[in-house]
């Protein structure tokens, strides 16, 4: 069973992902990330790098992540990419992700493409207030991803809000289940694990 969880930056769309695994038996299910394929530039400056918009679909080397799942569908592992988002590129080792009863998939635009969106048996929607998610993006990029103030505020204010606008929002209506505040909401998160847990047995 493949899952896609979507919703705007900051929403708590990983806590909702790292939730739903801890609470599954051991070995029944395993995370992709979709922010690990985001596409390498090698021959890019990371001047250049950072004056890229990594908020549109194309930013993604979402047809590898298609070949991946399908081939998760068909018992064979997978090796993802890794992506270091302080330098902007891709890291020389992979991740590998055995193929298991349930295989959850995460990211901004998990819904955005047709091709990518059509694997999902569910599709889960984190919808969170806006200034909860910016001031949930601020903390992140400051401490785990090196960025400062400045920087921040450029790619929120040039690309994250406008793409937010045009491809992640009006994603919401492919969810078959749209979950307000995240892994806030503990009441959504034990329903959906209570279903999967059903569903293995």
């Amino acid at each position: 069973m493949l899952i896609g969880i979507a919703g705007g930056t900051g929403s708590g769309k990983t806590t909702v992902a790292h939730t739903i695994l801890e609470r599954l038996p051991r070995g029944e299910a395993a995370l992709i990330e979709h922010d690990w394929y985001y596409r390498d530039y090698p021959d890019l400056s990371f001047e250049q790098k950072s004056r890229l918009n990594f908020d549109e679909p194309e930013a993604l080397e979402n047809d590898l992540l298609v070949a991946h799942l399908k081939e998760l569908k068909a018992g064979k592992p997978i090796e993802c990419p890794q992506y270091d988002f302080a330098t902007h590129s891709r890291k020389a080792e992979t991740r590998r992700v055995a193929p298991c009863r349930i295989v959850v998939v995460e990211g901004i635009l998990t819904f955005a493409l047709p091709a990518l969106r059509a694997l999902f048996d569910l599709r889960l929607f984190v919808d969170t207030d806006d200034d909860i998610r910016l001031m949930r993006r601020i903390k992140r990029d400051l401490v785990k991803r090196g960025r400062d103030i400045g920087s921040i505020q450029d790619q929120y204010y040039g690309t994250v809000r406008p793409m937010h606008r045009l491809h992640v929002a009006p994603s919401k209506d492919h969810a078959h289940l749209i979950i307000p505040e995240g892994g806030e909401n503990r009441a959504a998160l034990d329903v959906i694990v209570g279903c999967l847990l059903y569903g293995l047995r």
